[in-house]
């Protein structure tokens, strides 16, 4: 089993570098702040049977404009939310939902099987299960005496 160093400080500037693009693109991108990038919630958590389960909430979207690749070790989920409404954008009084595109990265161990990742989206939730490979996951060693 591999140790990977986890780092509370390089999460958390990734996350400031995130908002400081997304600053940036609304105010000189061509896109208004309430259609700027956004980021939706993720929940990742190991399950009993150790695969390692990210759960992103996408409200809203449609499952084609949804994608979800794995390539060196890093898990991307990026898509988009397109405004569409029956109602014109001068008739709102608020809006606070986000739209346009969002892009989420994660490094991965590298335990895990990235040829058997699968992804399903259901109700608004995207759930990608990683599994781990079979010889990281723990093992019983009989005692012998």
């Amino acid at each position: 089993m591999t140790i990977t160093r986890w780092t509370p400080i390089h999460d958390l500037a990734a996350v400031e570098v995130d908002r400081l693009n997304r600053m940036f693109s609304a105010v000189f991108g061509n896109e208004p702040l309430a259609t700027g990038s956004w980021t939706p919630a993720v929940d990742i958590y190991e399950a009993p049977n150790h695969d390692l389960v990210v759960k992103a909430e996408l409200p809203a979207m449609k499952k084609e404009d949804i994608k979800v690749t794995v390539e060196q070790n890093v898990l991307t989920i990026e898509g988009e939310r397109k405004f569409e409404s029956e109602v014109s954008r001068d008739q709102f009084h608020r809006l606070e939902r986000g739209y346009g595109a969002f892009r989420r990265s994660f490094t991965l161990p590298s335990t895990l099987d990235a040829s058997r990742v699968s992804a399903s989206y259901v109700d608004g939730v995207l759930t990608v299960t990683l599994p781990q490979r079979a010889e990281a996951k723990p093992r019983q060693i009989e005692v012998n005496g």
